[in-house]
Parts: C-alpha cells; structure tokens; sequence
C-alpha cells in the first residue's frame, strides 16, 4: 500500500466522525436527505448518499434524529431534525471537538 493510500485510509477515518457532529448540528433545522448531502458537501464535507444515508437512519435508530414524511409535494421527501437527545450530543461533540483541535495545536509538527 503507497502513501496516498494509507493518507486516503486514514483521511477517511478521520473525517468519519466529523460528518456525525456535522449532520447533528445541520439538522437543528429540519433538512432532508439530499438538501443535507448537498449542504455538507458546500462547507467541505466529502461524503456520499451511500454514506449519509445509513448514517441518518442510524441515527434515527439511536434516538438522536427525528423525521417525518413531507407529501405537500409532487415528490415526498423524508425530513429529518436533531432530537433533544442529538442536540445534547452535537454539543458535547462539539466541544470535544474543539478540545481536540486546540490539543492538536500543541504537539509538534515535524515527524
């Protein structure tokens, strides 16, 4: 396995856990599934329905997303929201995340 390889692997590992945290704090408003692709993907999140939608689902089954069926329009969309349980976890992520960042900013870079 070459460099870009291990770098893709672990990029991706990274960035896991990130779209979580993303998604959470995303849907404090209502969103639906490709509404949510496309805004994660503007603001530097790669990631792709074949990921995103699992995870929505995942987080439904969790408790941490709510959803409901929009039929107002021709086609119907699922929408879904962060619940209390989810909000209360994109925040306590957040600052994890923000302990993280500023932990990372510490170690030295050479290697």
């Amino acid at each position: 396995m070459g460099p870009e390889e291990t770098y893709d692997i672990h990029l991706q590992e990274l960035r896991r856990g990130t779209v979580v945290l993303a998604c959470l704090r995303l849907l404090a408003e209502p969103g639906y599934g490709y509404g949510l692709l496309e805004a994660l993907q503007s603001r530097g999140f790669d990631t792709d329905a074949n990921t995103l939608y699992p995870l929505l689902r995942r987080l439904e089954k969790q408790g941490h997303l709510t959803s409901e069926w929009n039929t107002d329009e021709a086609r119907p969309r699922k929408f879904y929201r962060a619940s209390p349980s989810g909000a209360a976890l994109a925040a306590a992520m957040t600052t994890d995340f923000r302990s993280l960042a500023q932990a990372i900013e510490h170690l030295p870079e050479g290697a």
